[in-house]
């Protein structure tokens, strides 16, 4: 049986997860302490466990989950946002830049639900589960925006 479709599935989302770890990873590292330093940490921590899940379904399937990440155009240039406002301390642009990529995150999973007719009814359960968690998380920085914003 041929796995490839849902491995290239399975890769999408391991890629906008490594993305999420790159960012709030580099992130964190700009701060010294506080509240969005642990924010960051457990966002990361998120897209940690999401990974140890769609890598263990990857191999599982026969593929190589991949190590890249989706860091170009747009994407990238948010992450590059975020550090650059953490440096001069604007906490509504980093709350702004945080909250595009989680909608870019949610966008990716999705497009992974979407059209799921390569993966089996395990594999969207687990893709369902992690869009929640990855929905509570933007839920989570979009109040904290908000709530910088009035």
């Amino acid at each position: 049986m041929d796995n490839s479709n849902c491995i290239d599935k399975l890769n999408n989302l391991v890629e906008i997860n490594n993305d999420r770890v790159e960012g709030y990873e580099t992130a964190a590292k700009e701060l010294e302490e506080g509240e969005l330093h642990s924010l960051f940490g457990r966002l990361a921590g998120t897209s940690h466990n999401n990974l140890s899940e769609l890598r263990a379904e990857i191999n599982r399937l026969g593929g190589e989950p991949t190590e890249g990440t989706r860091f170009s155009g747009k994407f990238f240039r948010v992450w590059m946002d975020v550090k650059a406002a953490l440096s001069s301390n604007e906490r509504q642009t980093v709350l702004d830049s945080c909250e595009f990529g989680e909608d870019k995150a949610l966008e990716a999973y999705n497009e992974a639900l979407e059209d799921p007719k390569d993966l089996s009814p395990e594999q969207i359960d687990m893709i369902r589960k992690q869009e929640a968690a990855l929905r509570q998380d933007h839920d989570h920085v979009k109040a904290l925006r908000d709530a910088n914003n009035s």
